[in-house]
């Protein structure tokens, strides 16, 4: 008899959309990567824009683990010490591509696996925010065979075992970034790292993902915990590094999908004073507000998407006079997707609200107003901006309310409606958490109204 684990390939082919948008992924020999390498051409690029809080933010995630795990942690707990803890900072959906592309652009458009996916050009992201006001920005990722590689994944070439994967990789999902030859120079692996962090020459924004031995994809929450201590504490130590940075250090996604999506976060740095180490930030924050506390820092406009509503880390609150919302997370699970462009192709694009403002009072990018703003105009007369998408059609996005469904196939085993501010991402009522199974391997399956399914997929291992 075949076992469940070996049974759920069967279940998602069952269970996959005929009309789900798919791309060529680009999967190059090692011999045409080879080739490329030697004529890729690496950026290095600096500036000094002042900011709130902060001069320089650096961003580290981890991998698909529980909050008390990753909070227990010897590698974690040692750094925790000397930083702030985030205990109300949440994922927002599963699995782990969705939320790296939502940090970076303020939705994940319907996204619900991990395939390849390559945005439209016309969608924007934070570079868009950072270029117009001249700040230096770089993703490092671990194990990228050359800079601005875009393939699906780079095994290791000894061991094949699991490497560098493009999912990981938040920018290089946007056409913006990946058909720009300037802007794909500064997609750099960590040998990059390091030269700009010993030439001082750092940018004042990065995004950095380990390879999936260190991120605790592969492995352990201990062995991961023991590489972010490892690789940060000689950073804790270099007075250039820390001179005015905050470094947050998270997760994509927790483990045990029927929980409620929380995860570890933790804000160190040179910008955090000393009287706030080893304390807790029970404030709510999302992966948004990675974006949100970028433009309240520098002062920037929004992408007219989530970032705008989302709340700001106190750190920078306090300086930008700030005021972050109160979110009710009783019903709160962050589990599962909601039907939007990248799971279903009869999804238009959402347009983002031109009309948002965030919380430091400045508006949409003029660039994206000008681009999008027929476009929503269109989508807005036609009611198009209901609970299967995430753009909030009038007025500002933190003022409004939202309903999303809890689940893509429009299970009614559980849809919230949730106040949006500081969040209105796709949630799914606690019935439904508890009508979800999880499974050893990561994933999860509605239950209920799948009694035939299973059934023929029974029969199947029989």
């Amino acid at each position: 008899m075949l076992s469940f684990a070996t049974l759920l390939p069967l279940v998602s082919l069952v269970l996959a959309k005929e009309n789900l948008r798919t791309y060529s992924a680009i999967s190059p020999k090692a011999s045409d990567i080879a080739v490329a390498a030697a004529t890729a051409s690496t950026a290095v690029t600096t500036s000094d824009v002042e900011g709130a809080a902060f001069n320089r933010f650096v961003v580290i995630w981890l991998e698909n683990t529980d909050f008390d795990k990753a909070a227990e942690s010897e590698g974690l707990s040692y750094l925790a010490q000397y930083g702030v803890t985030l205990d109300n900072y949440w994922a927002l959906t599963h699995p782990s591509e969705p939320n790296y592309m939502a940090a970076v652009g303020g939705d994940y458009f319907g996204l619900d696996d991990d395939r390849f996916i390559a945005l439209p050009k016309n969608v924007s992201s934070i570079v868009d925010l950072l270029d117009e006001k001249n700040i230096s920005w770089a993703e490092y990722q671990e194990h990228l065979p050359y800079t601005g590689f875009q393939g699906f994944n780079y095994s290791n070439q000894e061991t094949f075992a699991n490497d560098y994967v493009r999912k990981h990789n938040p920018l290089i999902l946007y056409d913006s970034v990946a058909d720009d030859a300037d802007r794909l120079s500064h997609i750099k692996n960590f040998t990059q790292f390091e030269y700009d962090l010993a030439n001082e020459q750092l940018p004042q924004w990065s995004f950095i993902t380990p390879n999936m031995t260190n991120d605790a994809h592969d492995t352990t929450i201990e062995f991961s915990a023991n590489w972010a201590k490892n690789f940060i504490k000689p950073l804790l130590e270099n007075e250039y590094f820390m001179n005015e940075t905050l470094v947050l250090l998270t997760f994509d996604e927790n483990e045990t999908y029927a929980d409620k999506n929380k995860v570890f976060a933790l804000l160190f740095g040179g910008a955090v004073p000393e009287s706030l180490h080893g304390t807790v930030d029970s404030t709510f924050y999302n992966h948004y507000s990675e974006i949100a506390s970028v433009e309240a820092n520098w002062n920037l406009h929004n992408l007219g998407r989530h970032d705008a509503a989302a709340n700001v880390f106190d750190i920078v609150a306090k300086k930008t006079n700030v005021t972050n919302d109160e979110v009710d997370t009783t019903y709160l699970v962050n589990n599962q997707t909601y039907t939007g462009y990248l799971n279903d192709a009869s999804q238009e694009l959402p347009a983002p609200n031109v009309n948002a403002v965030n919380k430091v009072g400045k508006g949409v990018l003029p660039a994206i107003s000008s681009l999008w703003a027929e476009k929503y105009t269109s989508q807005s007369s036609a009611g198009f901006f209901t609970s299967t998408t995430t753009t909030i059609s009038t007025g500002s996005i933190h003022d409004a309310t939202t309903t999303a469904s809890a689940s893509k196939s429009g299970s009614a085993s559980g849809s919230a409606s949730v106040k949006a501010s500081g969040s209105a991402s796709a949630t799914a009522s606690s019935a439904a958490a508890s009508a979800t199974k999880s499974t050893g391997a990561g994933n999860t399956i509605q239950v209920a109204g799948l009694t035939a399914l299973f059934g023929f997929v029974a029969a199947l291992a029989l």
